[in-house]
């Protein structure tokens, strides 16, 4: 499609997407110079609407760059009262008090937000100070001037759904060009991949980790509802299956977020993530929490867990990567948002003062310089062997070591050193065969549910008539090679129901319903054969999160 010939415009920075780290950096940029140009490309049907975080906000990235926001009406107002942690069994639970926690996982100051609503804020905010935001316009492209990422290509409509080629009613899209290009698209976003991919900017550190984070909104009995409650467990079901836990979130109206994030370097292929979320709401504790109550929205998304040693090099030619587009997600206190909104700021603040002296195109190594550096880098190299620890050792073992080393760096010290995760979460797959198949209840439609029934409750539509955005490299690996080998596991790691194997022996077939997807990404980490490329779908498509 790089021939198809396309009306261009001009900015200072191009940003694509306008979650937390995007809409940062479009703030930042405007607050340094009011004359600079700044568009802000959002492949949602409005901002907001791909945004799913768990979330309970750490306030210090908003402090460093709107110092007001309190007085400046933020749908930021439900502070932490409660913070709960818990090991359960199947039938149980054992609190773990807070007292011996190093100080970094005390949430006090924190907010139980709608990451979606609060970016729906920061785009007012953006907007008034004259940003270009422009929803419903998936980024398909780079554009390039030699060796220097110089654009993207946006609002591509039109593509013949066989084919893939430009249709009758085809419209090709703008060319927005920018001094600088950042690319904030969140976790696995498939303009980072290429960049990534093109300047080997992975070379020399870990590979990325992730987990696959699923999230229902719950409306309870208000006799039941605590507000600024906070609620983490680990343990029960996943047990040895695999690593991750759940959270349970007091916010208005009675409604809780419940959560459940599962680590996805699990091992057995039988595993089947959503499953297990929809077990977990069955434990006596949660069950009591919610019966009598009513789901009002499902979605779900990956969330990168990697830490400080996977964070690729985030800068090339024109070109910066931004929050979870690099993975600065703390793991064991589950917060992004913050460091996400940093890495906006020091983005904007490189980019300034290289168009101030003149410059264009060259790499932001400032930028770079103040993630590792600076407040980010700080809080992720304090729990830098959390996860692999987990991977390692398991459940029991994180929890000690991890929780030494954590304390330890906060003294600036560990007994670690900097671990190694070792495998890709793909490699990390086993054989079908060495591993036995997980018997899952059926869900009771009234604490648990269907994947296509919850998948109706994210909202999520595609036009039908064009191109599938999931594609597969090797079509015949599916049923050739996964099938037999793995039995399949894309049946099970997506989260809704988007690839069905159909019929059995040689009548099987694959089949992709990418209309169900929620944009979560876990296929492009997951498959075992590395044969799923998640790309962007035409503009608007995915799920419509109300306030995830």
């Amino acid at each position: 499609m790089s021939q198809v010939q396309r009306e261009s415009m001009e900015y200072d920075v191009v940003i694509v997407g306008a979650g937390p780290s995007g809409l940062s950096a479009a703030i930042r940029l405007k607050q340094l110079d009011p004359d600079m140009s700044v568009v802000v490309l959002e492949k949602g049907s409005e901002v907001g609407a791909h945004i799913l975080s768990g979330a309970v906000l750490d306030p210090a990235g908003l402090d460093a760059l709107l110092p007001d926001w309190r007085n400046m009406n933020a749908p930021i107002k439900t502070e932490v009262k409660e913070d709960n942690f818990y090991i359960l069994g199947p039938a149980g639970k054992v609190k773990i008090p807070n007292f011996p926690m190093p100080p970094l996982m005390n949430n006090h100051g924190n907010y139980i937000v709608s990451m979606a609503n609060v970016c729906r804020w920061m785009a007012g905010v953006a907007e008034g100070l004259g940003v270009e935001i422009f929803p419903g316009m998936s980024c398909s492209e780079l554009v390039y001037d030699g060796d220097r990422v110089a654009g993207v290509v946006a609002g591509e409509f039109g593509l013949d759904a066989t084919t893939g080629e430009p249709g009758p009613s085809y419209e090709p899209g703008m060319e927005l060009r920018g001094k600088y290009v950042f690319l904030s698209e969140g976790v696995r976003g498939s303009l980072a991949k290429e960049v990534i991919a093109k300047y080997n900017l992975s070379e020399g550190h870990e590979p990325q980790k992730f987990g696959l984070g699923m999230k229902e909104i719950w409306e309870i009995d208000p006799k039941k509802h605590k507000l600024g409650t906070v609620t983490h467990t680990m343990g029960w079901p996943l047990g040895s299956n695999a690593g991750g836990g759940s959270f349970i979130y007091h916010l208005e109206n009675n409604q809780v977020y419940v959560g459940f994030v599962v680590h996805l370097n699990y091992k057995n292929p039988h595993l089947y993530p959503y499953m297990e979320f929809q077990r977990f709401k069955h434990h006596p504790m949660v069950a009591e929490l919610l019966e009598g109550g009513k789901r009002v929205a499902y979605g779900a998304r990956a969330i990168s867990e990697g830490g400080y040693q996977s964070m690729p090099k985030m800068v090339a030619p024109g070109v910066a990567m931004l929050g979870c587009s690099v993975g600065m997600v703390n793991v064991p206190r589950i917060k992004g948002n913050h460091n996400a909104m940093l890495s906006g700021k020091a983005a904007a603040e490189a980019a300034h003062a290289a168009i101030k002296a003149g410059r264009m195109g060259d790499e932001l190594n400032d930028y770079e310089a103040e993630v590792r550096g600076g407040a980010i880098g700080k809080d992720l190299k304090k729990v830098r062997n959390v996860k692999p620890l987990w991977s390692k050792f398991g459940l029991v073992a994180s929890l000690m070591g991890g929780g030494i080393d954590m304390w330890m760096n906060t003294f600036g010290m560990t007994i670690f050193g900097t671990l190694k995760h070792g495998k890709t979460d793909a490699a990390s797959t086993g054989k079908a065969a060495d591993y036995k198949v997980i018997d899952y209840p059926k869900p009771d439609g009234k604490l648990s549910f269907d994947r296509l029934t919850n998948v109706a409750f994210s909202f999520t539509n595609h036009d039908e008539s064009q191109p599938a955005h999931l594609k597969l490299k090797d079509p015949s690996i599916p049923i050739g090679v996964n099938l037999p080998l793995y039995n399949e596991p894309a049946q099970r790691y997506c989260p809704a129901g988007v690839y069905e194997v159909l019929g059995e022996g040689a009548d099987a077939s694959f089949r992709i319903n990418f209309q169900n997807c929620v944009h979560c990404k876990t296929c492009d980490i997951k498959d075992p054969s590395q044969n799923i490329n998640w790309t962007t779908p035409m503009g608007g498509g995915g799920p419509n999160y109300p306030n995830m």
